[in-house]
């Protein structure tokens, strides 16, 4: 797992139960290729904002630059933690997809993240475009 802090929140994190629990707390998502440009955007009603896609994009830019100078392996996810908002970037085998989550969200240990991480997975494909909570931007 691989964390990169925007800056440190001070508010508790959130515990994401079901997925009734994650889709409501989901702000926004962004889908990059595999080479970390942006595809597809989808705001909700929330939060019609994509400014922060512009840092996804510029983490997963830097992680591409550090994993070929260091010769590192195995990305599965990135947490991006905002004030109040968590970003999510969890790398498929076809695409990257960033998730802007309501609150600040820590995993309480690797299990969790990688469960976190197969549920986006399967976000993308099953739930994304069939749910009327997401408008694509």
């Amino acid at each position: 797992m691989t964390t990169a802090k925007v800056r440190e929140s001070t508010e508790k994190s959130s515990s994401l139960v079901s997925q009734e629990a994650i889709l409501s707390s989901i702000l926004g998502v962004a889908i990059f290729d595999l080479s970390s440009f942006p595809r597809e955007y989808y705001v909700t009603a929330d939060n019609n904002n994509t400014n922060w896609v512009q840092l996804v994009f510029q983490v997963l830019g830097l992680k591409s630059l550090l994993m070929s100078s260091l010769k590192l392996e195995g990305f599965s996810h990135i947490s991006i933690g905002f004030s109040q908002q968590t970003a999510i970037v969890v790398r498929t085998k076809d695409d990257y997809i960033a998730l802007l989550m309501r609150e600040s969200i820590l995993f309480k240990d690797v299990e969790q993240a990688d469960k976190f991480s197969q549920w986006v997975r399967h976000f993308e494909q099953k739930l994304l475009r069939q749910n009327s909570r997401f408008i694509p931007a």
